[in-house]
């Protein structure tokens, strides 16, 4: 038998309300071992499985030299494109990153951009139309911003730390603001029904880390990020039958596409003893972990529903 395991990460478990399980599955899970709760979120999930030293998380650099490969030498900050919209009180983020740019879009709107933020020396690029970044000194101290999934639906100043080199940033922010929402571009994209492009969002800043090791010999993905932490691990893509296995399925919204996609085909393998267990991890922190000496465990009732 293969001794590996098999990790598929997946969303939270309220994305799946109301979706309940397959009979066998239900009854399969049942009886799994449920694992103790860990901290949700999308980084907390993604440390589970990755090691990282120095023991930060510098996504802006990582996935610029994914992009770039030019991220060695300087520190890097994330400031992809957003739309907020101002209530009462508040500047709320609704969208970040993805905002169905093309690159010409991209480049005319950091044209204006690149000499507000070139004037203070950090120069704004984008190699692609969803990230942006300024580079800045290597030695740079940066604010520590909360990344855009847990920031989604907050007032967008509120993610701001509250000591001083946050200043600088807020007042950054509000300019870039007045200067995206004059563009041109935004009244074309309004009179088109898309979002206009009318804020930043500052994340993942930082160097390059010394060092970057997953637990798992194979990862499937189509996840920027995660490509971003193989590249800087020196893993490539190639398949391979043995080895621990982590297969990113977080953008996965219906549980019966998981099951008939992923998992059945999964617990066909633990059967027939190609697998040693599988685990299921989600980003609220439940998780559960299936082995096939599970299947004596015919007290236990069904699972009814995941949450």
């Amino acid at each position: 038998m293969a001794n590996s395991t098999l990790t598929f990460l997946l969303t939270e478990r309220r994305r799946f309300s109301g979706q309940k399980p397959d009979t066998v599955v239900a009854k399969i899970l049942g009886q799994a071992d449920k694992l103790p709760s860990l901290n949700p979120g999308e980084r907390a999930q993604l440390e589970r499985h990755v090691s990282i030293l120095p023991r930060r998380w510098p996504l802006a650099a990582l996935t610029r030299q994914y992009d770039a490969q030019d991220a060695e030498n300087y520190a890097w900050l994330r400031a992809d494109p957003a739309h907020v919209r101002a209530e009462m009180g508040v500047v709320r983020l609704l969208a970040c990153g993805d905002l169905g740019l093309s690159q010409a879009e991209a480049d005319e709107f950091i044209k204006p951009l690149k000499i507000l933020f070139g004037d203070i020396g950090f120069p704004l690029s984008a190699p692609h139309p969803s990230r942006w970044y300024l580079m800045l000194p290597k030695e740079s101290k940066l604010p520590e911003f909360p990344s855009p999934d847990t920031a989604i639906g907050a007032d967008i100043f509120s993610q701001f730390p509250t000591d001083d080199t946050a200043k600088r940033w807020r007042g950054l922010l509000n300019e870039a603001q007045i200067t995206l929402h004059n563009h041109p571009l935004n009244a074309e994209r309004i009179k088109k029904g898309l979002l206009p492009v009318n804020s930043l969002y500052f994340w993942g800043g930082g160097i390059l880390p010394d060092h970057v090791k997953f637990h798992a010999e194979q990862i499937k993905t189509d996840d920027v990020i995660i490509q971003s932490l193989m590249s800087h691990a020196g893993m490539d893509h190639r398949e391979n039958s043995d080895g621990a296995t982590l297969v990113d399925c977080r953008h996965l919204r219906h549980w019966s596409l998981f099951e008939s996609e992923y998992l059945q085909p999964a617990i066909s393998e633990l059967k027939s003893n190609k697998r040693a267990s599988i685990a299921l991890d989600f980003s609220d922190g439940a998780g559960f972990e299936i082995r096939a000496s599970q299947k004596w465990r015919f007290w236990r009732g069904p699972l009814r529903e995941l949450a």
